[in-house]
């Protein structure tokens, strides 16, 4: 079983920065892909990001290309969403979640929430204008 747990949200004005911590434990976390997803209220969970195994390889959604980091630290097995010259529409609750398969090390993991199986509680980000 794997436990993952997000922090780091907060309310933030438009064009500040905010870094988001996934802290995933149990299992071999490490070979597969990580990803943030982020569900504004009313909305689907979308994927923002994606992140290889290795860590070499990642995937961003056009609205955040350019904003956003994502990266990984396998050896404490934590991935990291550095988040820049945010928005009002970045306000969501992000959440960190693993994918259920290993593709390779530098698969990026799927952009389906349906392709991830562990999930942490969410963490709210607001960005006030």
């Amino acid at each position: 079983q794997v436990h993952v747990v997000e922090s780091g949200g907060g309310l933030v004005h438009t064009g500040d920065s905010l870094k988001l911590s996934c802290a995933a434990s149990g299992h071999t976390v490490s070979r597969y892909p990580m990803a943030w997803f982020r569900q504004a209220p009313g909305k689907e969970r979308d994927i923002v990001a994606s992140i290889s195994s290795n860590g070499r390889k990642s995937y961003y959604t056009d609205s955040v290309e350019g904003r956003f980091t994502i990266s990984r630290n396998n050896a404490r097995n934590i991935s990291y969403l550095q988040m820049d010259s945010l928005k009002p529409e970045d306000t969501a609750v992000y959440y960190c979640a693993v994918e259920r398969k290993t593709d390779g090390p530098d698969y990026v993991g799927g952009p389906h929430y349906r392709d991830y199986a562990y999930w942490g509680q969410g963490t709210q980000v607001t960005v006030s204008s």
